[in-house]
């Protein structure tokens, strides 16, 4: 069932195929219209209505935020001005508490969620609890997988070359426990549109509570 919002994906995809051979001022100043009236306001008003869901869905107070096209590249090698993207993520306001990622790209449309940016003692109590609930979280994540094609996020920090001390190299999680945060990412299905995004991205959201009450509950 159509909500409005195919058309932000409508426009949005293209804009940004577009963008990404275009990556210019004198072609985004020319087209900037199109973002703010056919991307950008729509984005801001799914991010509040799914802010308001996830918050329902979790019983904690979710503020939404959708990124700036505008990069910063002050210290990228890569010098292109804008993000040929949309991305906005629903946030607790809590480091302990993972928040939720959307993102639409030329060719896809994905949900996220994850803890990132750990470090001191909220890396140490991440690395606690990979030691503690490690299994019941990949537990969790396989039957994601199945279920909504769940895959660990390449997103953040390098991961360390080697296990952190005090965990043995051998460690059956060895490969979070590398990791300075936990990112997960599935992609849309591609029947979203028969459902509407609102309700295809709120029922992703429910499928992952069990991952993020674990990490809420347990981190």
């Amino acid at each position: 069932m159509s909500d409005g919002f195919e058309t932000m994906v409508d426009a949005a995809q293209p804009f940004f195929t577009k963008l990404r051979a275009n990556n210019e001022k004198p072609w985004f100043e020319a087209h900037k219209a199109q973002y703010v009236n056919d991307i950008r306001k729509p984005a801001e008003l799914f991010a509040d209505l799914l802010a308001e869901d996830i918050s329902r869905l979790t019983g904690a107070s979710f503020s939404p935020k959708v990124f700036r096209i505008y990069r910063d590249v002050r210290f990228s090698k890569d010098k292109s001005p804008y993000n040929a993207h949309l991305h906005m993520l629903w946030s607790a306001g809590q480091p302990t508490t993972p928040l939720f990622f959307f993102a639409i790209e030329p060719d896809a449309m994905w949900l996220g969620l994850g803890i990132f940016g750990l470090s001191g003692e909220m890396l140490t109590r991440y690395r606690r609890f990979i030691d503690s609930h490690g299994t019941q979280l990949t537990d969790l994540l396989a039957g994601l997988e199945t279920t909504h094609g769940t895959a660990l996020s390449d997103f953040g920090p390098q991961p360390l070359k080697r296990v952190p001390k005090p965990f043995e190299q051998d460690h059956p999680h060895a490969e979070l426990l590398k990791r300075k945060g936990l990112g997960l990412g599935a992609n849309l299905p591609d029947d979203w549109r028969r459902t509407g995004l609102v309700k295809c991205v709120r029922q992703m959201a429910k499928a992952h509570l069990p991952i993020w009450h674990l990490i809420t509950d347990e981190l």
